[in-house]
């Protein structure tokens, strides 16, 4: 069976999506239907973005204090067994500043990946399969940048500072649902770390690298060490990428490693091209 995912990971700065956008370039090139999906789309198919999970009771409080809001919120929310499912981005993103900032921040807080980690895995596998099962009849080939290890493992180690077994076992469930897409992982590489991040964080917004940072420190595994600033973050980045490491040898489908050290982006687009050659992606 032809692969119908392709999942694109690495730590931030590595280049995860220069690869996804550049494998989309090389499947369309090829009249190869493609679906891109970026990290951060409040539509992934596989993965719950900007999304609160409410109990019914909280939902019913939420109702109260909404406003005229509160059919827009009766609307948009999905029960999901007795949680409510509210996409609170996406609602941001459509009513800006016509949706209440403590609304939204309320929101935010209930966040998915602000769960427990037994209840995030759960509702993060559901989707996976329900993701799986729709996209096995389809005939475009899907590629996701960075959700499928990153997301475990960051709310996993990162948030909650969970046992390496506990973290690998929830990327282990996610590999199981969508074998029967015959899926190929890149897992992207630098030599430096510290350069690659430290490039990111010159590159992107200000905001971004504060968030970052904070969340890297704040909580779970850097909190537990004790660990300050962009030095404390890399520290943890780099926990995460042996963790990651650690995962990539346990997982049975097919997977390719690349460097992307140089930033050569077309010697780099030869080695993909090589790299779906050789997994039958491409002719």
């Amino acid at each position: 069976m032809k692969t119908k995912l392709i999942m694109v990971e690495g730590l931030p700065g590595f280049g995860k999506s220069t690869t996804s956008r550049m494998i989309h370039e090389i499947l369309t090139e090829r009249n190869i239907e493609a679906t891109l999906v970026m990290e951060g789309d409040a539509d992934h198919p596989a993965d719950y973005e900007g999304t609160a999970c409410l109990t019914e009771e909280e939902f019913g409080r939420l109702l109260q204090v909404a406003g005229p809001f509160k059919e827009i919120l009766i609307e948009r929310a999905a029960k999901k067994g007795s949680w409510y499912l509210l996409p609170y981005q996406k609602l941001k993103n459509e009513y800006e500043a016509s949706m209440p900032d403590d609304l939204y921040h309320s929101l935010s807080k209930q966040d998915i990946y602000e769960l427990p980690l037994d209840l995030n895995r759960r509702l993060i596998t559901d989707r996976w399969e329900t993701f799986a099962e729709q996209a096995l009849h389809e005939t475009t080939v899907v590629i996701f940048e960075c959700c499928f290890i990153q997301n475990p493992v960051t709310v996993g180690m990162v948030k909650h500072d969970a046992p390496e077994e506990q973290v690998t076992d929830y990327v282990l469930g996610l590999e199981k649902t969508i074998r029967p897409l015959n899926p190929l992982l890149f897992y992207i590489e630098q030599n430096d770390l510290g350069y690659a991040f430290c490039k990111a964080i010159r590159e992107r917004p200000e905001a971004w690298a504060t968030g970052f940072v904070h969340y890297y420190i704040q909580q779970g595994y850097g909190k537990r060490h004790g660990l300050e600033g962009v030095e404390g973050t890399l520290q943890v980045l780099e926990a995460r990428r042996q963790l990651e490491y650690s995962i990539l040898d346990k997982l049975g489908l097919n997977k390719e490693r690349i460097n992307n050290s140089l930033y050569d982006q077309d010697t780099y687009k030869t080695m993909l091209i090589n790299k779906l050659k050789l997994h039958g992606v491409i002719q």
